[in-house]
């Protein structure tokens, strides 16, 4: 009887297993590609935070040495003629190992002048959130910055006022932490406040008061202005006056926050 050979098997994928595995792969991918921008999210929302936290304890620093924290805005242009409008953010060079930037800086003349324009044109990285939306780190030629100085609140519909100077960042005055009567941990200095034109860190105008709630978009885009917003999901970090930074859920009752920001208010407040 003769023998018979014994047909080789083909080596490789048939069709349908070859669709198979690559459906297999896609419906891994899709589970596993949010999980991926997650974690790096919560990654750059951890640098954000740590940025933040080198500032407050820059302006500890700064407060230890002048016995106050930087003025907020320092001759505001609107408001004095030829004013030098520099910003909080300007005056805590020194404290965030940027004093070569700090010397060749020309604190005599404007911020916005051009003796100050190949400094003012730098980029500093501590002022920039990692999740920043950003087409460029400049802003009108300047560095940009993600951070603003709370200026006070004006939280509709609880203030009867639409400006409010009751922050610790305001114009020409220096508050000490002796001001702080609301208490240093439960007192917001600087917010990210993402993506506003006002945003150079040697720019006096980056400052702001509240108006509405975290990330709040107002519907009449007239009313939009700089606020406590954030290119992460679900709320901003925030910066206190005792040196700590922390994140502030979006969904934070406004009678908290209008008191979080308030350098003296009276306000009562535990757990925060």
């Amino acid at each position: 009887m003769p023998l018979r050979r014994a047909v080789p098997r083909p080596i490789g994928f048939s069709l349908v297993e070859l669709l198979v595995t690559i459906t297999i792969i896609g419906v891994l991918m899709s589970l596993l590609l949010p999980a991926v921008q997650a974690a790096r999210e919560a990654a750059r929302r951890v640098g954000c935070v740590n940025n933040l936290h080198q500032i407050s304890v820059a302006l500890q620093v700064y407060h230890t040495a002048n016995k106050s924290f930087p003025p907020g805005c320092l001759e505001p242009a609107f408001r004095t003629a030829n004013g030098r409008q520099f910003a909080w953010s300007a005056f805590l060079l020194p404290h965030i190992e940027q004093m070569g930037l700090n010397n060749s800086i020309d604190f005599t003349k404007p911020s916005y002048s051009s003796a100050n324009a190949t400094a003012a044109a730098q980029v500093i990285s501590v002022y920039l959130c990692p999740s920043t939306r950003r087409s460029s780190p400049l802003v009108q030629g300047h560095g940009a910055s993600d951070y603003g100085g709370l200026f006070g609140e004006a939280i509709q519909p609880l203030s009867s006022s639409w400006v409010a100077e009751n922050g610790v960042m305001v114009y020409d005055r220096a508050f000490s932490i002796k001001d702080i009567r609301d208490g240093t941990s439960y007192t917001i200095v600087v917010s990210e406040d993402a993506g506003w034109t006002d945003g150079q860190w040697i720019n006096g105008l980056n400052i702001f008061d509240q108006k509405y709630g975290i990330n709040v978009i107002p519907s009449n885009p007239r009313l939009l202005e700089n606020e406590m917003r954030s290119d992460h999901p679900g709320g901003v970090n925030c910066a206190f006056c005792d040196g700590s930074a922390r994140f502030l859920s979006q969904s934070t009752d406004l009678k908290t926050l209008k008191a979080l920001i308030t350098r003296a208010g009276g306000e009562a407040l535990t757990g925060i």
